[in-house]
């Protein structure tokens, strides 16, 4: 069994692996799931400080992102796809298949999103139904300032929907401005994958009650959830084992007052081992407190790199895919990862793979890392 040091899924708490395995009733007769399934979706909104409704769907995170898209977008619908990150331009493919025009603002993939930038484009351009943005966009480590463009797109009355999978309560996030937020299990929350969270605005909820045209999906509509409490009645059978260890995993953030405190210092140490030895970041800027990310020596090729780490120290980090395939290396610090232990023990593994692979550093980066600390 490897030490999973990826970008998401992480290690799962033992308490939820528990949670899983407790003997589960019908979700789809027992109403007392029903009233444990809104409990939960109401101390998810009381962590991320919203009034906003949470509801849980039976799918990994990107069903969160597709079923946002469906829900709002129909044919001719333009809509703003903020992109400096692979994922970041990867909503432009669910706004396609909807009907929905993309019209991309495109920023340098190495820089958090310009601010002013995004003003002057709107200032010309609005006509925009909903916009699309990457809190955290995973491939390259990337951080955009949420709070900041979704306060400002919706200055022109703009709808937002905002990517958090890999960073929700690992980074801070004020949602005022945000009418879908999508949030996954297997990341900072550390349950395994198979639940996306969607925070849904009343202003998101009525510009989907108002559609002139069907929702071109069933399972990726979030307004088949709208009236599930009333009813008493949930579209698909719930994955109720899951639900279970969420609800562990949720509670293990409730009594982690110190969860963004944690993430932001390890993270940082973790930038100050990394560039001590001698590696390269690849982002200049908007560093994630989940997931480092730094560029693969000359000479040595990411896959040797990982699986020197797999075969000889039993630790799985990341490569990265799509423009930065071969070309970074990620290290997961999220959640059950984002452990002081933890990290050191994979900084330690990782100083003795690149010395193996004819890497001479300038520090050991688990020397550095503890000293940071």
């Amino acid at each position: 069994m490897y030490k999973i040091m990826t970008p998401g899924p992480t290690e799962v708490y033992q308490n939820v692996l528990q949670a899983r395995s407790i003997p589960c009733t019908n979700p789809d007769l027992d109403l007392s799931f029903v009233e444990d399934y809104k409990k939960l979706c109401v101390r998810i909104s009381k962590l991320l400080k919203t009034d906003a409704e949470t509801l849980i769907l039976g799918g990994e995170g990107i069903l969160g992102l597709e079923a946002a898209c469906a829900s709002l977008t129909e044919e001719g619908d333009r809509v703003l796809v903020i992109d400096n990150g692979v994922f970041g331009k990867g909503f432009q493919d669910f706004v396609k298949i909807y009907g929905g025009e993309p019209v991309l603002f495109t920023g340098d993939y190495r820089e958090t999103i310009d601010l002013d930038a995004l003003a002057a484009f709107l200032s010309k351009d609005s006509n925009f139904k909903y916009a699309t943005l990457v809190h955290g966009d995973t491939p390259s480590g990337m951080l955009n300032d949420a709070f900041a463009i979704t306060k400002l797109l919706k200055s022109y009355g703009i709808l937002t929907v905002v990517d958090a999978v890999s960073t929700m309560f690992g980074e801070d996030l004020d949602a005022t401005y945000i009418d879908i937020l999508c949030g996954g299990s297997q990341k900072v929350i550390s349950a395994p994958p198979g639940l996306t969270i969607c925070v849904i605005s009343e202003d998101a909820k009525e510009a989907i009650n108002d559609r002139r045209t069907p929702i071109r999906s069933f399972y990726a509509n979030l307004k088949v959830f709208f009236n599930y409490y009333e009813e008493k009645w949930f579209p698909y059978t719930m994955p109720i084992s899951d639900i279970k260890g969420l609800d562990a995993a949720i509670e293990n953030i409730e009594s982690d007052p110190d969860i963004l405190g944690r993430h932001e210092k390890i993270a940082s140490a973790t930038r100050n081992a990394v560039t001590a030895a001698g590696l390269k970041l690849y982002a200049r800027s908007g560093f994630s407190n989940t997931v480092t990310a730094f560029e693969v020596p000359v000479g040595i090729s990411s896959e040797d790199i990982l699986l020197t780490m797999r075969q000889d120290h039993n630790i799985l980090i990341a490569g990265s895919f799509d423009v930065f395939a071969g070309k970074l290396i990620r290290i997961g610090h999220m959640g059950n990862n984002s452990r002081v232990e933890k990290v050191k023990e994979t900084l330690k593994a990782l100083d003795i793979t690149l010395s193996k692979l004819g890497f001479k550093a300038e520090e050991s980066m688990a020397e550095v890392f503890a000293n940071s600390i």
